[in-house]
């Protein structure tokens, strides 16, 4: 960006009198176009194409995207026409809208289908243990279709159609960003040749280190394992099996699914695996003040909590409910984006419960209103979450463990009382309880004694506030804000047209060389032909000594 600074002198020397008035709003003016056109330049305005994900996934990718906007940075974000929280019209971005065809009868993935998923795991975990294991992996391998059905139908209506391929094609994006929960984003890069950066904690069947980076079960827990990294030989054990499991639904459900589309529209041996490893950064949600620390790659860039940021006022009405609860103070209820409501039972059990504290209580509540409520209890539809947990009168959030959430509440220091419902919410709540910073209950068999006890416990116990606080102070102290990082790694794939120097040549060996498998048969056949060769040298020479002994004789 040039700016004429003789013009402006000029400018202030005709102004005469008027110019010692004048001179400090232009200057002013001037730094902030200075300030507007460096922002607006980190890596040339790029262009880029967004395959968001829906549900709490788009709810953090949209922090990324307004970041990015106000960096100057043109985004265009792919959306399905059945989309539940991703928006057609935005400031931020220009959207696509693409319309899949629907899917069979009873795979519809709305509302109504999470509600069924909790009733499904609440039973679970009534189940004795090797049972809820099998059903478990059923379960999952039954969810797994439905979702990457979903995102086949997705990205099949985007390559049969072939002006809205050419539209992306003539737009000549700088770069993809996307989740790879689910490969719809991936196929499209690959097909379209752009760069890509993945904003991303899931893939496949399992956490997205298993497909980048060396993943050993004996210390690395497993998806739903309930594990932490310390794990006696049963633990490892029943690890190795859900590793194994993995593997197993990786490649027997969810890359067949992809074959005949691979085979449309890619040229032969394309393989999905391999696409999903050629992202040139991982933006990975995690921080290890949470996470248990496993090996990582290069390319793999830390973001956890990019989400978070100071708390903003509340609403009048809402915060004078907050200083309402004078010194006792406020618990905050959430149980996130895809739950509506808790079966009636347990609703009465955590109500009847709130009503016995001292405390205000602030409840994120859908359905109907439970019977047992106290008049300390706020039910909103909607609450500003971050905002709350920043609040200096919150004392402990009551949450089902999805990230989001858990992020915000160790960025304010708040202890966490989990009661975990679906996929990764019970290895999140475990990480903080092996931290000494939750408490975790079993919503299936919830009593409102257990829920009062171990609610007490976290507001009077210092200890758990303190070890969040601990993790708070850790998680800020960096040297580039996770939000930073995440734009500057997006701009510097752009800067760059891809990052491939940090990606390993690992991806591209066979397994068996990948495990050094074809070393070791080639060290046991020297090793073998050496101790042939030894042996057959000693049988020759005592043969020969034994004929001269022969003939001496």
């Amino acid at each position: 960006m040039r700016v004429h600074l003789k013009s402006f002198n000029d400018v202030m020397g005709m102004c005469g009198g008027t110019a010692a008035v004048l001179r400090p709003i232009l200057c002013l003016l001037l730094l902030l176009v200075l300030v507007r056109g460096c922002r607006g330049n980190g890596s040339g305005g790029g262009r880029i194409l967004v395959f968001p994900e829906d549900g709490s996934h788009w709810l953090n990718m949209e922090v990324i995207l307004r970041e990015l906007h106000s960096r100057g940075h043109d985004l265009t974000v792919l959306r399905s026409a059945k989309s539940w929280y991703i928006p057609q019209n935005s400031p931020v971005y220009t959207s696509i809208t693409v319309n899949p065809a629907p899917p069979p009868p009873g795979e519809d993935l709305g509302p109504d289908f999470y509600t069924v998923l909790m009733q499904r795991s609440l039973k679970r975990r009534r189940m004795f243990p090797v049972r809820r294991f099998l059903e478990q992996q059923k379960d999952t391998a039954a969810m797994l279709m439905m979702f990457h059905g979903g995102a086949l139908c997705m990205i099949s209506a985007i390559l049969d159609d072939s002006d809205l391929v050419a539209k992306l094609r003539e737009s000549r994006f700088d770069l993809m960003l996307t989740d790879p929960a689910f490969p719809a984003g991936v196929l499209l890069a690959q097909y379209l040749g752009i760069p890509m950066v993945y904003n991303v904690r899931w893939l496949n069947a399992g956490e997205a280190h298993m497909t980048v980076a060396p993943t050993l079960p004996s210390y690395v827990p497993m998806y739903n394992s309930l594990f932490s990294d310390n794990m006696d030989l049963l633990q490892r054990t029943e690890n190795f099996l859900r590793y194994l499991a993995i593997l197993l639904q990786e490649h027997l459900v969810i890359q067949p699914l992809y074959v005949d589309l691979l085979r449309r529209h890619f040229p032969p041996g394309a393989d999905l695996l391999s696409m999903q490893r050629s992202a040139d950064v991982w933006l990975m949600r995690v921080d290890f003040v949470f996470e248990f620390p496993r090996p990582t790659m290069p390319n793999v860039v830390y973001v956890g909590g990019f989400q978070c940021h100071p708390a903003e006022p509340l609403p009048a009405d809402l915060e004078a409910f907050m200083q309402s609860s004078v010194e006792h103070g406020v618990v905050v209820m959430s149980l996130g984006t895809l739950v509506s409501a808790l079966p009636k039972e347990v609703t009465e059990a955590v109500a009847q419960a709130f009503a016995q504290l001292p405390h205000k209580v602030v409840w994120r509540f859908l359905g109907e209103r439970p019977s047992s409520l106290g008049n300390n209890t706020l039910l909103l539809d909607w609450l500003p979450q971050n905002d709350l947990l920043g609040h200096p009168k919150t004392r402990a959030f009551v949450a089902h463990g999805g990230t989001n959430g858990l992020y915000e509440a160790i960025y304010h220091g708040v202890p966490v009382l989990g009661l975990p419902l679906l996929f990764d919410q019970f290895d999140n709540i475990l990480r903080l309880q092996v931290r000494g910073a939750a408490r975790v209950l079993e919503a299936a068999t919830l009593t409102t004694e257990d829920f009062l006890e171990a609610l007490r416990d976290v507001l009077e116990n210092p200890s758990y506030r303190h070890n969040m606080q601990k993790l708070s102070g850790l998680h800020r102290d960096t040297p580039l804000s996770p939000l930073a990082s995440a734009t500057f790694w997006i701009e510097y794939v752009m800067r760059n047209g891809g990052a491939s120097h940090l990606r390993t040549e690992a991806y591209s060996m066979p397994w068996y060389s990948y495990h050094s498998l074809d070393v070791a048969a080639l060290l046991m056949a020297l090793s073998g032909a050496s101790l042939w060769a030894s042996v057959s040298v000693c049988s020759r020479l005592c043969c020969r000594s034994s004929r001269r002994k022969t003939k001496l004789e």
